[in-house]
């Protein structure tokens, strides 16, 4: 967004001057009067603009390519400690523990061709038609494979095993 308050902006308004901040912050005004001829003030002018739209377009770069953090939530600004990260870690890794081990066990209780069936449908997303074409059987007897993989899933999880 364009700041009417920028050094850019206050020279591009006034053309008849340089206007610049002092080590103070205050606004310092240089016309033609302070240069010895009209021409040395122009080319002084002109690359001052010119600096100072570099540093424009630059500020504009930066700001067009960061997100702002003001006005977000504290929770999604805010860095967790160490030990939370550790923690975190450690039940993630939990997780896929688990997971491997499920699969372990699913594996053990299947048909080498139930569990691929199955894997394909559960896992790689493919349908019931696509895994058929892929195998060059029927869609129906994928379907039949696939409900009894599910079937056999279901009685070893309420079985506890």
């Amino acid at each position: 967004m364009f700041n009417p308050k920028t050094l850019f902006a206050l020279n591009k308004k006034d053309q008849d001057a340089i206007v610049f901040t002092d080590a103070n912050g205050e606004i310092i005004r240089l016309t033609s009067a302070d240069f010895e001829s009209e021409d040395t003030f122009r080319r002084w002018k002109s690359w001052y603009m010119k600096r100072l739209n570099e540093e424009e377009n630059e500020n504009h770069t930066y700001a067009d390519n960061t997100l702002s953090l003001d006005g977000l939530p504290e929770a999604l600004t805010a860095t967790p400690s160490p030990e939370i990260v550790i923690e975190r870690r450690v039940e993630r890794k939990k997780r896929i523990d688990y997971s491997a081990e499920t699969v372990i066990r699913i594996k053990g209780q299947l048909t080498e061709k139930q569990f691929r069936r199955l894997w394909m449908y559960c896992v790689r997303g493919m349908t019931e038609q696509e895994i058929a074409v892929r195998e060059a059987v029927g869609q129906q007897r994928i379907s039949k494979s696939i409900n009894a993989a599910v079937k056999k899933i279901k009685k070893i999880f309420a079985a506890g095993q």
